[in-house]
């Protein structure tokens, strides 16, 4: 098969132009959204919340009610419980949320096991692009345009309360109005997220961008932007190797990400090698001149 039937022969079904919006648009907010929580050291954020979306599955489900309902009542709660109990009760982050979201996992797997459903468990769990429809392309675009406008409106104070929350409470910044934001912006990506990379791999996408693009950028915006592209890049090339070797999204858009994560810190750490061992070469060669003048 050529190179042209690579690429275009999957773009012959729908689904897969759907699936292929859907993917650029989750992996550009997944990218961006690395950086923060990265940089928050919240990478167990995304793991987290995601348990939160099988559980709100589960229990929507078995309630009758749509998918995306039961997700985005249990990631909102999750972020919700998560910001009080660690504003309120002084715990760190990634205790706060090891007890909310893994309590709320519980429910739904305990509800999986009581009332009978229909729920595909694997598509949920890996993702699927079969199962992107108009409905899973238009939340995927919403949560998007809403999340570009979170980022763009609030971008210096989410900066500020990154680095140093303390010192931008002093100068004026609601922290916890901004903390409080950054959870919920983050449950609605995560919930946009579920049908192509499933419950169990959303993590990997919100922290492989930015821990890539934090070994070649060097400054915060070249971070963001470059995590935004990495993100994106995974995503049609996963969408690709998903379609050609008939596995589910959410891996081959992982092994993606994670295969460029690999050759980006072999690369770089050869490279930082070379300077290592040049400025040992020039520093002896400096001593025998200085030996030879005395």
């Amino acid at each position: 098969m050529s190179l042209t039937e690579l690429l275009l022969d999957p773009f012959q079904y729908a689904f897969f132009g759907r699936a292929m919006i859907a993917g650029i648009v989750i992996g550009a907010m997944c990218g961006a959204l690395s950086v923060f929580v990265v940089l928050r050291r919240m990478s167990y954020i995304g793991h987290g919340l995601a348990h939160s979306v099988l559980g709100g599955v589960a229990v929507g489900v078995a309630l009758g009610v749509d998918l995306y309902l039961g997700a985005i009542a249990a990631t909102v709660v999750s972020a919700l419980l998560i910001d009080r109990v660690t504003r309120r009760r002084g715990l760190h982050a990634d205790a706060a949320i090891g007890i909310v979201t893994t309590a709320i996992f519980a429910i739904g797997v305990a509800t999986l096991s009581i009332v009978p459903t229909r729920i595909n468990v694997e598509a949920v769990l890996f993702g699927n692009i079969l199962g992107v429809d108009t409905t899973d392309l238009w939340v995927a675009v919403g949560v998007g345009l809403a999340f570009a406008v979170v980022l763009l409106t609030l971008y210096k104070r989410l900066v500020f309360v990154t680095f140093d929350p303390e010192v931008a409470e002093v100068h004026g910044v609601r922290t916890g109005r901004i903390e409080l934001v950054f959870s919920l912006s983050t449950a609605a990506v995560v919930v946009a997220s579920v049908r192509v990379l499933g419950v169990l791999l959303i993590a990997a996408a919100v922290v492989i961008p930015a821990a890539i693009a934090r070994l070649t950028a060097r400054t915060f915006g070249g971070t963001l932007v470059l995590a935004t592209v990495i993100g994106v890049l995974a995503s049609v090339v996963g969408l690709f190797g998903s379609f050609h070797v008939n596995v589910p999204s959410g891996p081959t858009i992982v092994l993606a990400g994670a295969s460029a994560f690999a050759i980006v810190f072999a690369v770089t750490a050869g490279m930082a090698r070379l300077r290592v061992d040049r400025a040992r070469r020039d520093e002896a060669e400096g001593n025998k001149l200085r030996s030879v003048r005395s």
